[in-house]
């Protein structure tokens, strides 16, 4: 199926910021509202960044409430999710994306926003997977703030990594798919899973138990989510947890050992996921993943 691209934004535009997931608040967003503002934007947060029950942004009411809200006004030409931590599959089915259809626009986030990525790209449309206002002046991270403005903009991106001794060497072309590994998993079987066929897909993941992340690969293996992919990129694995009796293999080798049977090609390292180094990807957006003997290169179509 054919993915739908939202407009790039223009000057004068108006954005939005919601918590789908864990909470914030408008001190703790006042920074990335001051860039954005920079960025010549009109910037509204919605109900749920002022709201809180628990860790989360509000009730599951109070955040698919705001959701639909900024997904249905057709001022708001971007949604921003907040942060990620956890809850947005739990609102996730509430939406209705109806409206949206008839008029997409951008919604960016990565982590437990990986739920709402899958979806949207279920239904047809483009996303980004990408830093969050929450994160946006994180040390270190300016390239990757420059590089979810360029997404939003329309501007030309591309991404390279350095050489990795697991790196499968090959050129792959598809649709840019996937996120962090745990909600991949727990989409799988719902109204937000997304075909891999074909595809390119990214992976990253934090503080996961070594025996975990192989555990997940299983599952992608059991549910033919690798064995017709065109790509894949390994991007961060945050922060490993391990037991008492060493697992014996690092995320990067439990992954190979997986994916590196099936002969597409892999770049590992590749910088996307819970570091300051975290590229925006479009998911939906066809590209080209070239693995060579230097290292590798994303580009788009």
């Amino acid at each position: 199926m054919a993915t739908t691209a939202p407009a790039p934004l223009r000057s004068g535009d108006k954005v939005a910021i919601v918590c789908p997931a864990r909470k914030a608040s408008a001190e703790e967003l006042a920074a990335a509202v001051a860039t954005l503002q920079s960025w010549d934007l009109e910037v509204v947060l919605g109900e749920s960044t002022t709201a809180a029950q628990h860790q989360f942004g509000g009730s599951d009411e109070v955040r698919a409430r705001d959701l639909q809200r900024q997904l249905n006004d057709p001022s708001i030409r971007a949604i921003l999710c907040a942060r990620g931590g956890y809850g947005t599959t739990r609102i996730i089915d509430q939406l209705d994306f109806s409206r949206f259809a008839q008029d997409p626009k951008w919604v960016a986030g990565f982590s437990d926003i990986t739920a709402l990525n899958s979806h949207l790209l279920a239904l047809g449309h483009q996303s980004i997977h990408g830093v969050m206002p929450m994160l946006f002046h994180q040390e270190s991270g300016e390239e990757s703030l420059e590089s979810l403005r360029r997404a939003l903009f329309g501007e030309e991106v591309a991404y390279s990594a350095p050489a990795h001794a697991l790196n499968r060497l090959g050129t792959a072309t598809g649709e840019l798919t996937g996120g962090n590994l745990s909600l991949l998993q727990t989409l799988t079987g719902t109204r937000s899973e997304c075909p891999t066929a074909g595809r390119i897909l990214f992976l990253e993941d934090i503080d996961e138990y070594l025996y975990a992340i192989d555990r997940m690969m299983v599952h992608l293996e059991r549910t033919s989510k690798l064995q017709h992919l065109a790509g894949l990129l390994v991007g961060h694995f945050t922060n490993p947890q391990d037991n008492t009796i060493p697992y014996g293999q690092t995320p990067n080798e439990i992954i190979d050992h997986y994916a590196g049977k099936y002969g597409f090609p892999i770049a590992h390292h590749f910088p996307v996921g819970h570091e300051p180094q975290n590229m925006a990807l479009i998911c939906g957006r066809e590209a080209r993943l070239v693995v060579e003997e230097t290292g590798a290169h994303l580009t788009y179509l």
